[in-house]
Parts: structure tokens; sequence; C-alpha cells
């Protein structure tokens, strides 16, 4: 998708926005979590970056995943290139969350998951979104 820069006025400028289907879900790496002790996981990512799907401007934060695992835990490096893909897609803050703990969740199956964005100022604005998977015990 090609969005002209309406916003700056220079109908010249194009912004190369994808689309969240092109973020690929299978590059998330799921290993084994052996000792089935109950452990709270917290992973944050402080250098998250999208794309505003109206303007094609960057939107950036910090996303957190906190998560209580039931047999799998994320391998790290997996989850860095997964989240790597957002940097040219166009997703809303709240729409991106899901979309993380969706994917999340399907490879892991985990007892309880929340995945945080809390994204920095634009226009003297800061957001944050929350999402939360309860599975069970």
């Amino acid at each position: 998708m090609v969005l002209s820069g309406a916003s700056s006025g220079d109908k010249n400028i194009k912004y190369n926005i994808q689309k969240p289907e092109t973020v690929k879900a299978d590059l998330l790496d799921p290993i084994e979590y052996k000792l089935r002790r109950n452990i709270n996981i917290v992973i944050k990512q402080p250098e998250f970056t999208s794309l505003c799907p109206m303007t094609g401007l960057p939107d950036f934060g910090c996303i957190t995943v906190k998560y209580r695992p039931r047999g799998k835990i994320i391998e790290l490096k997996s989850l860095k290139f997964y989240l790597l893909q957002y940097r040219n897609v166009g997703i809303f803050y709240e729409h991106s969350v899901n979309r993380i703990l969706d994917d999340l969740v399907e490879k892991l199956d985990p007892k309880w998951m929340e995945v945080t964005g809390d994204f920095t100022s634009r226009g003297g604005i800061t957001t944050q979104t929350s999402v939360e998977f309860t599975g069970g015990k």
C-alpha cells in the first residue's frame, strides 16, 4: 500500500506501508520449559516501531510481554525478529498488541499472558494499550 504524504502538504511524498498480514508468526520459535514450576516471565522490547496506517508516520514504543508458561517458552531471538517485522507495517496501537498476543498465545499456549504497548508521545499525547489472555491453570 502506498499512501500519499497528504498531511505534509507535499503530494510527491510517498510512504510504503505494509499490511499487517505481512507479519509472519512462523518466525516465533517456542522451546520446551522443562521445569514445570510456576514462573513469571517478563520480556521488554523498548525499540518497537510500526507505522500509523493513516499518515505513514512512525510510531515508537516499548512492548512488554508478561506470561506464565504452561510448557513452552519463547526463544528470544525469534521474538526479536518477529517484532522487527512491524517496522514498516501500518497498524494501530490497539491492533498491534492484540495481534502480538494472539500470535504468542497460539505458539506457546501459556497459562496467562499480557502484552502491553507503551507508546511515545505524539502531539503531546502518550498512549498505553494492554491486552490479556487467561488460559487457566
